[in-house]
């Protein structure tokens, strides 16, 4: 089981991420977590440039093929490695690219479509949970967390830009189905929500990986 948590900055995908874990630690069963980018090695020098503020005058493409190189060697090292074998819980994963340069940049849908089909050999998420909150939320939450503003080259994006990838995030998950979770309310209550639907839907699924 693969599942991923998407949202735009600050909507609380971290924190989640760690209330999930805690839960599926006290159920036993058998998970790794991973974020896309920057799991890996060579992933974690690909998400330093592609967070650094210092870095702002990166080119679009340039960006693009970045986040295509973390999620090749993402998949190489650990999607892959790990599918059908445990709970793989991901902070971001194909489908950011979607929001934030397909929509938020404006590159060619079809393209990005193409180049995840590549990258992922087709092994996309079976379950994606959208934090979903207002842009002004999510990017007061997000700077308040990076106050420095060294690894805030996408905070520091204008308002329009996060715009776009709300929308972006709000139609894929029309489209794919997704679970969409409002991130404005209490952490804890927004976990009760993500436990509810992931007990009640796939508990079965989720205790096939009970450590033996």
């Amino acid at each position: 089981m693969y599942i991923a948590f998407e949202g735009i900055e600050g909507s609380g995908k971290s924190v989640q991420i760690k209330l999930l874990k805690e839960f599926f630690s006290s159920i036993k069963v058998d998970f790794i977590v991973t974020k896309e980018p920057g799991s890996t090695k060579i992933g974690e020098k690909i998400r330093e440039i592609l967070l650094s503020s210092e870095f702002k005058e990166i080119s679009t493409l340039t960006e693009l093929f970045l986040y295509f190189s973390d999620r090749a060697q993402h998949y190489k090292e650990i999607i892959k490695p790990n599918y059908r074998k445990k709970i793989i819980i991901s902070d971001r994963s194909m489908y950011s690219t979607v929001a934030y340069q397909g929509y938020g940049r404006g590159i060619d849908l079809r393209l990005l479509n193409y180049l995840n089909d590549i990258t992922t050999e087709k092994i996309y998420p079976d379950i994606v949970i959208l934090l979903d909150c207002p842009v002004e939320l999510g990017i007061k939450r997000a700077l308040m967390r990076e106050k420095d503003l060294k690894n805030a080259r996408f905070e520091l994006e204008d308002k329009d830009f996060h715009e776009k990838v709300r929308k972006g995030y709000l139609e894929l998950a029309k489209l794919n189905n997704w679970i969409i979770v409002d991130s404005t309310f209490n952490e804890m209550e927004v976990f009760e929500k993500i436990k509810e639907f992931l007990m009640k839907n796939y508990e079965k699924d989720i205790r096939n990986f009970t450590k033996k």
